[in-house]
């Protein structure tokens, strides 16, 4: 079975390549091409602007009779996008360019201008000197002093600049290493001063994390019992059985009477202290100065308010008597 793509071709034995017919084409016969607008151009017919880049499909022929240094030139068709006008150009290999040749204008350039001048003028200048000696003479004393009068202007400028500014290029460079160096300096203490920053919060949240976990590992203390007021047994009714406190368990009671009892003093009566009275007379062998007995003994657990309170009692019974 053949292949498909069939790279030899079979040749008969008998082949005479000098038969083969050879066509003869035209020598202006023309192909289609696509190209691009090579310049900007206006349409003659509608005034329809064609710019540069603008892509055609030309008809492309050989223009017969020119050539340049045996290069061949090119002649190139295009239709209007506007009014369908047939516009040609030609390629122009001396100037690596291309010429309007008819249907529309090629804008304005002054760069392209300006070049044709300085080409023109330069040509002239040395068509004029290879027939005159005295004209080449005459060039070159005219370009030195031209060149003299440059140089001139241009020692004028810097003498102008260097009244006006004096730079010194030394203390710019100082300075511009000195703000390097405290640039790279403070970005320095930054970088310190983050980091610092940084493991002190690092130390915080440790510390946080230890005492939350201290607080739960260990049980709350408990609080300090409120000393109640002096007056305030007055108000309450007596308890069968008091509550000991945490001084009371740490070292004992100081006696089986409250503290505050002996604040409370009952005023005795005027019968009551005409036997008392009657008492002491009676009694033989009695020392005159000797003071009554307190009519409330003091008890080892009584508070010194308690012992004020029978102190002032036993001098009012005895001023009394």
């Amino acid at each position: 079975m053949s292949e498909r793509k069939v790279l030899n071709k079979y040749y008969p034995p008998d082949f005479d390549p000098s038969k083969i017919p050879k066509l003869k084409l035209p020598k202006d016969r023309q192909y289609v091409v696509r190209l691009m607008a090579p310049f900007n151009m206006r349409c003659k017919t509608c005034g329809e602007y064609i710019y540069k880049g603008k892509k055609f499909n030309a008809r492309k022929e050989t223009v017969q009779n020119e050539v340049y240094l045996g290069l061949p030139i090119f002649r190139f068709y295009i239709k209007c996008t506007r009014c369908l006008a047939e516009i040609t150009f030609k390629t122009d290999p001396e100037n690596t360019d291309y010429t309007m040749e008819h249907g529309a204008t090629r804008n304005f350039q002054a760069e392209k201008l300006l070049e044709e001048e300085e080409k023109r003028v330069q040509k002239e200048r040395e068509d004029e000197e290879l027939n005159n000696p005295m004209k080449v003479l005459e060039n070159r004393t005219k370009d030195s002093k031209l060149e003299m009068e440059v140089l001139e202007n241009l020692q004028e400028l810097k003498d102008l600049n260097q009244r006006q500014a004096h730079v010194d290029f030394e203390a710019m460079l100082r300075q511009h290493h000195l703000s390097e160096e405290e640039r790279q300096q403070q970005e320095q203490e930054e970088d310190e001063r983050e980091t610092v920053a940084l493991v002190e919060e690092a130390r915080k949240r440790r510390l946080l994390e230890d005492s939350d976990s201290e607080d739960d590992a260990a049980p709350a203390p408990p609080r300090p019992a409120t000393r109640p007021k002096p007056t305030a047994i007055l108000d309450e009714a007596p308890k069968a059985k008091r509550k000991g406190e945490s001084w009371e368990r740490s070292i004992g009671t100081l006696g089986s009477r409250s503290q505050l009892s002996g604040l409370v003093v009952v005023r005795k009566t005027d019968l009551d202290r005409g036997t008392q009275h009657s008492q002491q007379v009676l009694t033989p062998g009695a020392p005159h100065n000797q003071k009554p007995a307190d009519p409330a003994p003091q008890t080892p657990g009584a508070s010194s308010l308690s012992q004020l309170g029978a102190y002032s009692d036993s001098e009012d019974s005895s001023g009394s008597s």
